[in-house]
């Protein structure tokens, strides 16, 4: 079982919370001390975890990267997610699905996964071919919505979303050329909220596969939107929506 990297407060703390069994060791900056350090080493020790004075160099070589916070944890892989049956079969209420196209860029991965929490979504769905896949870099700007929030890659997209249609849920997608608007649909029942990558959008035999497409009105010089800000603009109005209706 290979050995993954998480580093930032977020990250490692909802690991601390979730799975502290899965940290094998976790490295601090031996140097740091303030108020948030001391309370996160407090929890740290409290989950059992293993503690590691680590300097500035060192964590930098194991986070790759110089944003790690003075905080970095090996851990182990958690189990494998279910199925996106047992997924679905274990949803109450309307499902509600985020599914990006094409997003290979591990930041707006993150940040998407970070809203699809914010919004109660029960998955994030992605390509294996055309889509980033959990690193540590999506896993810090994720928060640790990346150790919450079920994300899902599949082989094949279009047959994935026609088997999303055969249990009744509305395959909505976005395009900046689409004449009806997000606020003028029904987001209250069982959908899967389709966006592409900024600039390219979704691939044509996934748009083809969308029962309508949706575009975000836009008010300003702008054209379009980053995903993970079109996806929050997305499924929070799907929550607004169900909201108003409960």
């Amino acid at each position: 079982m290979s050995i993954k990297i998480l580093f930032g407060f977020h990250a490692v703390t909802v690991r601390l919370k979730t799975a502290p069994e899965s940290i094998v060791e976790l490295h601090v900056d031996a140097s740091r001390r303030d108020a948030r350090m001391r309370q996160f080493v407090e929890r740290a020790k409290e989950a059992g975890a293993k503690l590691i004075d680590s300097d500035d160099d060192r964590l930098i070589r194991l986070a790759g990267s110089p944003r790690h916070q003075g905080v970095v944890a090996r851990v182990n892989p958690l189990p494998a997610r279910h199925s996106l049956d047992d997924l679905l079969d274990a949803v109450t209420g309307p499902a509600l699905l985020l599914v990006l196209d094409s997003v290979t860029d591990p930041h707006n991965l993150g940040a998407c996964l970070r809203v699809a929490d914010g919004a109660g979504a029960h998955a994030v769905l992605a390509p294996k071919d055309h889509a980033v896949g959990l690193n540590a870099t999506v896993a810090k700007v994720a928060s640790g919505a990346a150790e919450t929030v079920p994300y899902l890659m599949v082989t094949n997209l279009a047959r994935t979303l026609g088997e999303l249609k055969e249990r009744d849920i509305r395959i909505i997608g976005t395009s900046d050329d689409a004449e009806q608007s997000l606020y003028d649909v029904d987001l209250t029942g069982p959908v899967a909220l389709v966006l592409g990558a900024e600039g390219t959008g979704m691939r044509q035999l996934t748009r083809k596969s969308c029962d309508e497409l949706v575009h975000i009105p836009m008010a300003g010089a702008v054209e379009s939107l980053n995903v993970s800000v079109a996806s929050g603009v997305c499924l929070y109005e799907a929550l607004r929506q169900r909201r108003l209706k409960a």
